[in-house]
């Protein structure tokens, strides 16, 4: 399996890609693009299966751009995954034995979303079909939080909205629903926290636009469409993991880098001396002072600004980094940042193989080894691969 979901088939030397295929397949399928060292297929028929092959479990599959991978057998999909990173880090990272553990389940295969935005179409919710911008409304969706998967039964016709927004809090229950258009006149039956989206902002219609989780035994607040990890259970494994990478003691000062609502800051960060947080979104960075101060993280700073910005005019020092940057990764500016102070060790979240096999490059290069990296399984049914890799300082 390539990044990106499709299965690799070699003809004559050459690489196709084919969506909707597995490994190990015979499959029948039309030329779609013919590039001088690589193409794709259009699959058209399986004639020899992959064991591996199973019925998906949604009936938008195939259509529905949200799932890639619900055609495959579970313990395969954790395989593959492992598979994409090794050879993300072989030949981006130009790492020749990549020490990738193997992929950590850390809950259900299906239902363990706790957020999802859609777009509406013809008053249902809907998401993009795979490698298109045409909108395919749904009539279920089989990765949803129970709580979700029921608030989602419930929606009825959105009318002329045009997105909502359905999170739930999965270990409080506590769910919420954002709207941005018209809102919908049943909105009030809904049984949940509702807002609308106006000019940028949020307007409370009924309860507060706030959930609260708990991960690691700690409660988070979560404001509006403010970032959380969307899988409450890989939240847990995440901590779990990015705790034992960082082996943060209380003689330390752990930076944290976009630190969203606090979820390392506050349950790493409770065994350091010093806490630094750097997050440039607004309401995130409130969250983030609420959870640290709910975790009790008695001495933290707390930075709202861009990554490179803050290392700027940060003026201290620290032992430990960690860094969960979005899908481009931390790149050469970011890496400078990250390293001004030659932490002891980075931990790294990456939530993009590619982006960070091109770090892992660049911090080689500035005299960091990669020493350790396990995929998280944040979004089964999808190609989608969490990491989190250790890099110390040589």
């Amino acid at each position: 399996m390539a990044h990106g979901g499709s299965a690799v088939a070699r003809v004559d030397g050459k690489t196709y890609f084919v969506d909707g295929a597995l490994p190990g397949e015979t499959i029948t399928g039309s030329i779609e693009r013919d590039k001088p060292s690589w193409g794709t297929i259009r699959l058209t028929t399986v004639d020899e299966p992959s064991p591996d092959r199973v019925t998906p479990r949604c009936r938008h599959f195939g259509e529905c751009g949200g799932c890639q991978w619900q055609h495959g057998a579970y313990a395969a999909q954790l395989e593959w995954k492992r598979s994409v990173v090794i050879g993300q880090l072989a030949h981006l990272g130009r790492h020749p034995d990549p020490p990738v553990s193997p992929t950590v389940a850390p809950g259900p295969p299906y239902g363990y979303r706790n957020r999802m935005d859609y777009r509406v179409v013809g008053g249902r919710p809907a998401l993009y079909a795979r490698g298109s911008r045409r909108l395919v409304p749904l009539h279920e969706c089989s990765l949803l939080d129970p709580a979700l998967a029921s608030l989602f039964v419930d929606l009825g016709d959105l009318g002329a909205a045009t997105a909502i927004t359905l999170r739930t809090a999965t270990t409080t229950g506590e769910t919420l629903a954002i709207v941005t258009g018209p809102l919908p006149p049943q909105a009030s039956s809904w049984g949940c926290r509702v807002a609308v989206v106006e000019d940028g902002r949020l307007r409370a219609v009924h309860g507060a636009p706030v959930l609260e989780e708990t991960v690691a035994g700690l409660p988070f607040r979560v404001t509006g469409l403010s970032f959380f990890q969307n899988n409450t259970a890989g939240a847990e494994e995440l901590v779990r993991l990015v705790d034992a990478a960082a082996g943060v003691g209380s003689d330390d000062t752990l930076l944290d880098t976009y630190a969203g609502g606090g979820l390392f800051a506050a349950a790493v960060g409770r065994s350091a001396g010093r806490v630094v947080a750097v997050e440039v979104d607004e309401t995130a960075a409130h969250d983030l002072q609420a959870n640290l101060n709910r975790a009790r993280v008695a001495d933290y700073r707390v930075i709202g600004d861009t990554l490179e910005r803050a290392i700027e005019g940060i003026g201290e020092y620290w032992d430990v980094a960690i860094a969960d940057p979005p899908r481009k990764g931390l790149g050469e500016t970011g890496i400078a940042a990250v390293t001004a102070a030659e932490p002891r060790t980075l931990v790294y979240v990456s939530c993009d193989p590619a982006s960070l096999a091109r770090d892992t490059a660049l911090l080689a290069a500035d005299g960091y080894e990669l020493s350790t990296v396990t995929p998280v399984d944040m979004f089964p049914q999808t190609f989608h691969i969490e990491c989190v890799a250790r890099f110390d300082r040589t």
